[in-house]
């Protein structure tokens, strides 16, 4: 039912040292759901989904299979198959390639919970054809100090490549198969944290395992030495960092230690933790609600002042602007 082979080549080990900085950083990752489906269709059938840019979309296949469509790309999901798509966008759900697709937001649903509905257009078929009974949901993503790793990641995530490293999530997806298609009592509430738990899953084995060659800012991370820096600096983002103290993290002089970390991200190391501090700020203010003087204390400004003054200069932006919005 699921298939557990892996990419060929794609997978590198986590030793001692990598475990350190993902355990760090994964506790920035926040995913949780806006809304989600439950569709029950008979073929043949289109679905196109159109999820913003700034949310994640999640999809699980209870019976299938199913034919993902994503720009010029597509991929065929057998039943028990689960995909993340990080970035969103727009993408099909098809039950052949050549039907026309129908925007989900048009389609008739049934609201059974907050958050949750279903879909069910099931008419009886002549020729016996089964319908597809599939779960997505829309989820906010958000990796906290992770985001840079936002826009290294594929445009669809697939479980199938995690499942001979991770087999603890077979049963996850065994569970998911069976409420999707089972009418019980408490179903959209158990296929919802599911789908969260196997969504984050997913992006942690990502992170862990096949994501070494895509640039300087995850090699930086696997080094031991500066691995441990930039985990330091997640950890405690409102310490007054210097290129000092940033340097005797990795035990190594202040000239080689920020020219070794400009070499591998590109930036200098104060930038970096500048960086950090504005994305964090943005968070704390638009989503968290959390006032200008806590979020100035919390990132290690000295006045209130002094942090709008600073992130304005970063962003552009005043944090009250960035509240508004």
């Amino acid at each position: 039912m699921f298939d557990q082979k892996s990419e060929n080549g794609a997978s590198v080990g986590v030793d001692a040292s990598s475990s350190e900085w993902i355990n760090e950083l994964l506790l920035g990752m926040r995913l949780s759901g806006v809304s989600y489906r439950r569709v029950q269709i008979a073929p043949p059938f289109g679905i196109r989904f159109d999820t913003d840019v700034r949310c994640a979309q999640f999809h699980f296949v209870a019976q299938g299979p199913v034919l993902l469509r994503l720009g010029d790309s597509e991929q065929v999901l057998a039943s028990g198959d689960a995909v993340l798509l990080p970035r969103g966008g727009r993408h099909d759900l098809l039950s052949s390639p050549e039907v026309q697709s129908r925007d989900i937001e048009q389609i008739e649903a049934l609201p059974l919970c907050e958050d949750f509905s279903c879909v069910d257009e099931c008419a009886d078929r002549l020729d016996g054809a089964p319908p597809a009974r599939l779960f997505s949901g829309c989820m906010q993503f958000d990796l906290g100090g992770m985001q840079p790793l936002m826009t290294l990641m594929p445009g669809v995530m697939h479980v199938g490549t995690l499942l001979s490293r991770h087999p603890e999530m077979l049963p996850m997806l065994e569970t998911m198969a069976r409420e999707a298609s089972l009418e019980r009592a408490g179903a959209a509430g158990i296929l919802s944290r599911l789908a969260d738990v196997v969504a984050a899953s997913i992006v942690r084995g990502w992170v862990e395992c096949d994501c070494a060659d895509i640039g300087g800012w995850v090699e930086a991370l696997r080094d031991p030495r500066l691995g441990k820096v930039i985990a330091a600096v997640h950890r405690e983002p409102g310490r007054d960092w210097t290129v000092a103290a940033m340097a005797a993290e990795m035990g190594s002089s202040r000239s080689v230690f920020a020219e070794r970390f400009r070499h591998s991200l590109g930036v200098s190391p104060l930038g970096y933790v500048t960086q950090l501090r504005m994305r964090l700020a943005t968070q704390w203010i638009a989503e968290r609600q959390l006032s200008i003087e806590q979020v100035a204390e919390r990132l290690g400004y000295g006045s209130q002042a002094a942090f709008s003054r600073a992130f304005k200069r970063a962003t552009g932006r005043t944090p009250g602007a960035v509240r508004s919005h």
